[in-house]
């Protein structure tokens, strides 16, 4: 193996790796894939030099975590997490416990679906311009975290690189035809309002979230990661109040950081200092603790 960064991020270079993203390297394991979720964290589209420790497992179990609870909604990739299941050539590779996962191969589409229950971020910053978000009109007087009446859908197409952009669903439609478009809006919306209702009792609100969808013989699945703290913005419902920035679960601490020092959002990216790493880490694993009401530390 051989190692990246100067956190625990390794590439196995003794099996198939197939593609690197961002945060995840996939490899190809005869007629499935393994999914490995690093420790790299990135901000702006940009990967940061600094890993924070264990996040990887924090987002692969809860990734299996809300796979197993929505599978009534909609079929999922995932095929095994636990380590002590995997096939006998892969457990000799330690740094895979509870960090990885083995999944279908499905046919990727090419967009990503986004849902937002309020307003924040840069839809909010479309508000207060235009009244809309993703063009969609909302009412007049919303503010900063409004909770919108009800969460809409705003696609996105997805770059390899660089940035996503925003599209109508309309254009979804051109895309990935009017069926598809309609149907994984509709599994989206589903899966957002049920993981809301979940999270939110247990004491976070899942202001957005982004899904991503595939293909076996023409059936649609939910891929990719699902509700983890790097897809989603998860605030705590305790100190959540319309018209601020809620403090939050997710790497938006390190981002709000970034901000702080200003940063031009060009690589390279600066090193994030201990303290912002080990406080990001602890509300990576504060969100596992309450979504699933198990230590972070069990895993480790």
């Amino acid at each position: 193996m051989r190692k990246l960064f100067s956190g625990e991020t390794m590439i196995i270079e003794e099996l198939n790796l197939v593609k690197q993203g961002k945060v995840r390297d996939i490899y190809s394991i005869g007629d499935n894939l393994l999914f490995v979720a690093t420790d790299r964290i990135s901000a702006f589209d940009v990967v940061l030099g600094s890993e924070i420790p264990d996040k990887g497992r924090v987002l692969n179990l809860i990734s299996a975590f809300w796979f197993d609870k929505t599978s009534h909604i909609v079929k999922n990739h995932m095929i095994e997490w636990n380590f002590n299941n995997f096939p006998e050539e892969l457990k000799k590779y330690g740094y895979l416990k509870n960090r990885s996962m083995i999944v279908k191969k499905a046919k990727p589409l090419p967009v990503e679906c986004i849902v937002r229950g309020y307003l924040v971020g840069s839809g909010y910053k479309e508000y207060k311009n235009q009244g809309t978000v993703c063009g969609i009109k909302l009412p007049e007087g919303l503010n900063l975290a409004s909770k919108l009446d009800e969460p809409i859908f705003t696609p996105s197409t997805k770059a390899e690189s660089g940035h996503d952009e925003n599209i109508s669903f309309e254009k979804m439609k051109e895309i990935i035809g009017e069926e598809k478009a309609n149907k994984v809006r509709d599994i989206s919306l589903a899966l957002y309002k049920f993981a809301y209702e979940y999270a939110y009792e247990r004491g976070i609100i899942i202001a957005d979230t982004k899904f991503e969808f595939g293909e076996i013989g023409g059936e649609i699945i939910l891929i990719d990661e699902a509700l983890t703290p790097d897809s989603s913005r998860f605030w705590p419902v305790e100190g959540y109040r319309e018209g601020e920035n809620p403090p939050s679960f997710d790497k938006q601490y390190g981002r709000d950081y970034l901000e702080s020092i200003k940063w031009n959002k060009k690589p390279p990216a600066p090193e994030l200092p201990k303290e912002v790493i080990e406080n990001t880490r602890k509300k990576y694993f504060e969100a596992f603790h309450k979504l699933t009401g198990k230590k972070m530390e069990e895993y480790l």
